[in-house]
């Protein structure tokens, strides 16, 4: 083969590697960049519809990388129990300057479902006393004053008793009406210079 021969077939295969090149680079830049990360330099993606795709899949992504993330740091969205729930509704009547502390035993993770009223404002201070901490102690999750009701969730942190001290402040007797649901098997009620009141549940 002569000398000129095979520069023009080198000369050949460059123009066919840059075209092969050239076209990977449009349909880079015009379909895959749009599609696949949302990326439309010349607004060729929008107007075929490709934009959306790629904006999807970020969205999707970026869900799939939170859930992956918090997984390992939050509760299980599904926790299985081998016993049924527990629910009651019980009332406590609270003297003027008098309080009463309720609160159930839960084991680390289990879920507690509750809402309660009040005839008139008490202080509340939500609290919880872990298994094996320091006697006297108590973590608290919130205070508040001079309320009537709350609603709301709670999921224990660690095991052992968690539950509510209300405070009646004023010059009437207040009655306390709490509803509650969840996986607790023990009650405790606490009252000034009375035993303590523990109720099972089966």
């Amino acid at each position: 083969m002569q000398d000129s021969q095979v520069v023009e077939q080198r000369h050949r295969i460059a123009v066919a590697a840059g075209a092969a090149l050239l076209v990977a680079g449009v349909v880079l830049v015009l379909f895959v960049l749009p599609a696949e990360f949302a990326v439309d330099p010349f607004g060729t993606g929008a107007k075929l519809g490709l934009l959306d795709l790629g904006i999807t899949g970020q969205q999707v992504e970026a869900l799939e990388s939170a859930g992956a993330t918090g997984a390992a740091g939050q509760a299980a969205i599904l926790a299985p129990q081998e016993k049924p729930f527990q629910q009651e509704t019980v009332e406590f009547k609270i003297a003027p300057g008098e309080f009463v502390e309720y609160k159930y035993r839960l084991d680390k993770g289990e879920a507690l479902l509750y809402s309660w009223k009040a005839t008139g404002p008490v202080n509340l201070d939500f609290h919880a006393e872990p298994d094996g901490g320091p006697r006297g102690y108590a973590q608290s999750y919130e205070t508040k004053q001079a309320i009537t009701s709350e609603s709301g969730t709670m999921t224990a942190p660690f095991s052992g008793i968690h539950g509510w001290y209300w405070q009646n402040t004023g010059g009437q007797e207040v009655t306390v009406t709490l509803t509650s649901s969840g996986y607790y098997n023990l009650s405790h009620e606490f009252r000034t210079d009375q035993p303590v009141k523990n109720k099972t549940f089966q």
